[in-house]
């Protein structure tokens, strides 16, 4: 039987990603964890080379945690539309960096849907994946998964949030991600049904394990 571990105390989030950095405290606030990014301690950024989501953060928080010496949190996540046989996927970022940013990534996808005639809702299903790892200094790891699934809307509309949630509506929402608050994006706290990020599910099944009593 698995014993899982409860965070307390410091928490290094390991990221260098401004908008994941604010996303993650807002999660972990109200759990009274004091976190201190990647980026503030000026750790370096670890080569991303897992081929799951899941992998990859485990990289990201096992590195972390064996610079900073204190259990750390990392996030990997990304966009996977359906036409598209899931890509951008686990290089989500990296399709952003290559194109120059977001915004020329989103505008990417839109060709390649456009490319293959994909223009009604039902060829442009998509969903956003986030898996999150716990890692400490001795070795004990932690990982959860969330989804949400939804439709690419063209052209992007909101400017909250960040990456690729302008053109992202999830399912039975009227607004994006780009449209909404962090309560509504979220469901601060992340708890029961009121969790509908793909974030925000994947903490809220962390939180169970790891943050409550």
């Amino acid at each position: 039987m698995t014993t899982h571990r409860r965070i307390e105390g410091r928490l290094v989030i390991a990221t260098h990603n401004a908008g994941k950095l604010r996303e993650m405290r807002e999660l972990l606030e109200p759990y009274g964890i004091e976190a201190v990014s990647a980026a503030e301690l000026g750790l370096p950024e670890p080569e991303e080379t897992g081929d799951t989501f899941i992998a990859n953060a485990i990289i990201k928080a096992q590195a972390a945690a064996q610079a900073a010496g204190l259990p750390s949190f990392a996030d990997d996540s990304g966009l996977c539309v359906d036409a598209l046989g899931g890509e951008p996927g686990i290089y989500s970022a990296r399709w952003a960096r290559e194109a120059g940013d977001f915004p020329k990534a989103m505008q990417r996808i839109e060709t390649l849907l456009q490319d293959k005639a994909a223009t009604d809702a039902a060829a442009r299903q998509a969903h956003f994946v986030s898996a999150l790892a716990v890692a400490w200094p001795d070795g004990h790891i932690e990982t959860v998964e969330g989804k949400v699934f939804g439709t690419i809307v063209w052209p992007p509309r909101g400017d909250k949030g960040f990456g690729y949630d302008p053109f992202f509506l999830p399912d039975d929402h009227k607004l994006t991600f780009g449209e909404m608050s962090s309560e509504e994006k979220h469901g601060i706290p992340a708890d029961g049904s009121r969790a509908l990020s793909h974030r925000a599910r994947a903490f809220q099944e962390l939180a169970k394990l790891c943050l409550r009593a």
